[in-house]
């Protein structure tokens, strides 16, 4: 039997939960000049208009990851992940209009 701790956290989100740029930067384990990378390629799309204020919704957390996973596990580039993360979000679309 192993005496291994383990430690973990959840964070619930809901439609209404929205995150600074630095909370962002936090759950995601990134930094904040990516995550503008991330708003320039139009993979995320934040409320305000400058910087400091921008809110992001729970949403953009679920992209950001998505665009991580693909970055890693496949080494696209950030303009081939957001195309791909536009892609797979169509494709459910579909899924869910006409079924599957």
């Amino acid at each position: 039997m192993s005496n291994e701790i383990i430690i973990s956290s959840v964070t619930v989100l809901d439609d209404n939960t929205r995150f600074t740029l630095l909370e962002l930067c936090m759950l995601g384990q990134t930094s904040a000049e990516w995550i503008i990378e991330l708003v320039e390629e139009g993979v995320l799309e934040p409320e305000g208009s400058q910087i400091g204020d921008w809110r992001f919704g729970a949403d953009a957390l679920k992209r950001l990851q998505a665009v991580q996973r693909l970055q890693r596990d496949l080494r696209i580039n950030l303009p081939g992940a957001a195309l791909v993360l536009e892609l797979l979000e169509e494709i459910e679309m579909l899924r869910q209009r006409y079924g599957s």
